[in-house]
């Protein structure tokens, strides 16, 4: 299910594939490294990579930020509180991805979304300007993204033996004291697994993007590698060059996901 779709991929990239191989038309030729040598003298193409390192990375942040916060918050509020939020979060969770961008789409309508209204913005396109469509669709995306690393975080936190944490207050450590010195440190593995998860996950923002700037944003302002390969090979039936931006994605993904395992088994050794 994993090997064979990317075996198909790769090869797709080093071939001619059109529309017309598509309908069933001739064999395609090789081009071997054609393909790639057109995509990366392709000014837009990596005007579009940088977007989506710069917003994946706002994202990953973000996510990581509000979850890792709402984590501690949990320790610190009673059952019922603590109940709530969670559903809450899970409930975010599980909203399918096109229902949660067209719902947000909605309430930051510039004429009939309580947003605009609640801020005194009048009829304001947040879907306009580049930022801020880049600014709604990452409020969407670590709105759907943070319960995971919250409870996960929140899970790592209570397996920490509470003696550690009771020793660490009576030496007169801050809160934020005893997560950066303490409660980090021991939940180094968990954040390293939810950190890669992270990034794959936002590197591979599609949904959000494409829903919520209807297919990149005007005149292509809001675009990411994702957007980017879906219009290259199925709106301009190029599949050749579609095929080889995912393969350029996949080996992106595979050298940050080597980058943090290899820091990992450092840090280990390390320690």
């Amino acid at each position: 299910m994993l090997v064979y779709p990317v075996y198909q991929l790769g090869l797709i990239s080093f071939l001619e594939y059109t529309q017309a191989q598509v309908s069933g038309g001739e064999p395609t030729s090789f081009q071997g490294l054609g393909n790639y040598a057109e995509l990366f003298a392709d000014g837009e193409f990596w005007r579009v990579l940088a977007a989506t390192v710069v917003f994946a990375g706002a994202c990953v942040v973000s996510t990581l930020a509000v979850g890792c916060a709402l984590a501690v918050l949990l320790t610190r509020v009673r059952a019922l509180p603590r109940l709530a939020l969670m559903l809450a979060g899970l409930g975010a969770w599980a909203t399918p991805a096109v229902t949660g961008s067209t719902v947000w789409l909605l309430l930051f309508d510039p004429d009939f979304g309580p947003v605009n209204r609640m801020l005194g913005l009048g009829d304001h396109s947040w879907t306009y300007g580049r930022y801020s469509a880049f600014l709604l669709v990452l409020l969407e995306v670590v709105w759907c993204s943070f319960p995971f690393v919250m409870v996960t975080v929140y899970a790592g936190i209570r397996a920490v033996p509470a003696e550690v944490l009771e020793a660490a207050a009576l030496d007169g450590a801050s809160q934020w004291r005893i997560w950066r010195s303490v409660l980090a440190p021991m939940l180094r593995p968990i954040l390293v697994v939810v950190t890669i998860q992270s990034v794959i996950w936002d590197f591979k923002v599609f949904t959000q993007i494409y829903v919520m700037t209807n297919g990149g944003g005007i005149a292509g302002q809001n675009l990411v590698l994702n957007v980017y390969a879906y219009q290259k090979a199925f709106a301009s039936s190029q599949y050749s060059l579609g095929s080889a931006i995912g393969v350029v994605m996949l080996l992106i993904l595979l050298a940050v996901t080597l980058v943090y395992l290899r820091l990992l088994r450092r840090q280990g050794e390390e320690l």
